[in-house]
């Protein structure tokens, strides 16, 4: 362990990493920022709108389509997302925009989804993540568009008059989310030393607010009736050991998120999905294992950073479901949590990518639950084989590259890159257009 000193700029880095990646959402973030753009147009237009039209990349389209946006009485998809950001947004609250509806509004946003007008067009300008809302009333207009990520605001317009613009902070097909995050200097070895060296009073706010929503929105998915009930199940029908449960707590936080409940999560690399399967089973296993509350918190750092590595490679959206990721994530904070070292995590890491990488996202839904239930198998695979008599997967088999970094990186860029048209057909496929 090479300890990182307080001072040191990557120690910072992390830090600021954790406190961006690691915030509270209320609801499915697509949807969600779908609502904050509506939000944030109706604010600019200063009145109700007559009429609003949605355009919207293909990625976008795919993770609204299916999912229950919450305090809308169980309506689904982009029409109803952008009436609740109209009627009972609260823009200055971004992915908790519609966190707090009253009974009348959300009577109001059903009404105003049936009579008003709601276009939606597909975006054909190529970007993976773009979100522009357009409302008009009374003969003037406002516009508002959402790029690379779910709170990146690029433009503002009224009028035909600009009232705030930037240039997109990134390129769709480079790694890193921000122009003020420095993502390249995450490594495997960096993030165990940053874990090892933390001060817990630097990650305390972040990652004590994330057991305490995640744990919350997973126990509301055990005990109500939500979704598919992929918990549930998993629990009723191979009982109440560690490995289960592990796999039953994430599946059902999703199982309620992906229905509607209107519960805060706190996300990771801009997914709730992704955020509750990289902190769940970390937490039911540092239960099991009677761990302090220091080396849940580190243990969970070791989760967070490994899943956001993994996505920096990726993008926010793709065809590669990202509960991959955050199942590999799990795993590695759990062999953390066992006391194990760099060798241990960087071949549960490996093992992990090797066995899944091949789990297409088709949108954001109910059996979200199940492939989260499978990314976290996956993981607790990867991790048991290397104990067990030190098995892995090595360089030249598949996709798997000598170094973790480099088969996080080959992922990476088979997951950005390579499923490209992979991409394309499932949107046709569930578009109905093909």
């Amino acid at each position: 362990m090479r300890k990182i000193e307080t001072s040191d700029p990557i120690y910072g880095e992390y830090i600021r990493i954790l406190e961006a990646e690691l915030i509270p959402a209320t609801g499915c973030t697509e949807p969600i920022a779908i609502a904050y753009a509506a939000a944030k147009a109706r604010e600019t237009l200063g009145v109700l709108p007559e009429a609003c039209r949605v355009t919207a990349s293909g990625n976008i389209i795919k993770n609204v389509k299916s999912v229950v946006v919450p305090n809308t009485g169980g309506m689904r998809g982009i029409e109803a997302a952008a009436a609740a950001g109209i009627v009972a947004g609260r823009a200055d609250r971004q992915l908790q925009v519609i966190a707090d509806v009253s009974d009348a509004q959300r009577e109001h946003i059903r009404e105003y989804r049936e009579r008003r007008e709601i276009k939606v067009v597909p975006a054909d300008n190529g970007k993976v993540f773009f979100i522009d809302v357009f409302v008009e009333a009374e003969g003037c207009s406002a516009h508002v568009t959402i790029e690379s990520f779910h709170t990146n605001i690029t433009c503002i317009e009224k009028n035909g008059r600009c009232l705030f613009s930037r240039a997109c902070a990134e390129a769709e097909d480079e790694p890193g989310h921000s122009d003020k995050l420095n993502y390249g200097l995450l490594s495997v070895e960096r993030i165990l030393d940053f874990a090892d060296s933390v001060e817990l009073g630097d990650v305390e706010g972040v990652i004590a607010r994330q057991i305490e929503c995640n744990r919350a929105i997973s126990r509301e998915g055990l005990t109500g009736r939500w979704g598919a009930q992929i918990g549930r199940t998993l629990l009723a029908m191979h009982g109440n050991d560690i490995r289960t449960r592990a796999r039953a707590a994430a599946a059902a936080g999703s199982d309620a998120r992906m229905s509607g409940c209107d519960m805060p999560v706190v996300i990771v690399s801009g997914s709730g999905n992704q955020g509750m399967t990289a902190s769940l089973p970390v937490i039911e296993y540092a239960e099991e294992l009677g761990a302090d509350r220091e080396l849940l918190y580190r243990s969970l750092v070791v989760s967070d950073l490994v899943t956001i590595h993994q996505k920096t490679s990726i993008g926010r959206l793709s065809a590669f479901c990202g509960a991959v990721s955050a199942g590999c994530g799990a795993a590695a904070g759990i062999a953390y949590l066992h006391g194990y070292g760099y060798e241990v995590v960087a071949h549960t890491i490996v093992n992990t990518l090797a066995i899944l990488s091949g789990m297409v996202c088709d949108g954001a839904k109910p059996s979200c639950a199940a492939k989260i239930a499978m990314a976290v198998e996956a993981g607790l695979m990867g991790y048991e084989m290397y104990l067990n008599g030190h098995n892995e997967f090595v360089d030249g088999e598949g996709i798997v590259k000598k170094g973790v970094d480099n088969t996080i990186r080959t992922v990476g860029r088979m997951a950005r890159l390579g499923m490209r048209e992979t991409d394309r057909e499932i949107l046709e496929i569930m578009t109905g257009s093909c």
